[in-house]
């Protein structure tokens, strides 16, 4: 497993939702984990999260491709349905 990168080494601009949650439950277990590093009591938890977010990031971004070409379609069908209604409305 990579060890994440030290607390330092980031970009201090940057706040991740799992550093608030984890100072919000014990600033003293924030502390040792993201300055201190010290090893977590269970890494196979943290391995298993890590796969879970990784899959659940590839799911998102298949939602947003999907939902990027039905707005695509969607307006490629409006646009032939105003073609087809000014065609009809011109031959008559």
């Amino acid at each position: 497993m990579s060890q994440p990168p030290r607390h330092s080494d980031r970009d201090r601009s940057l706040v991740r939702a799992s550093d608030i949650g984890l100072w919000v439950r014990c600033q003293r277990m924030w502390w040792l984990a993201v300055v201190q590093r010290a090893p977590h009591e269970r890494p196979a938890a943290l391995d298993d999260g890590n796969t879970m977010h990784a899959a659940h990031g590839v799911q998102v971004n298949r939602s947003r491709q999907r939902q990027r070409w039905g707005v695509r379609l969607a307006l490629a069908g409006g646009g032939l349905a105003v073609i087809t209604l000014a065609l009809l409305l011109l031959t008559r």
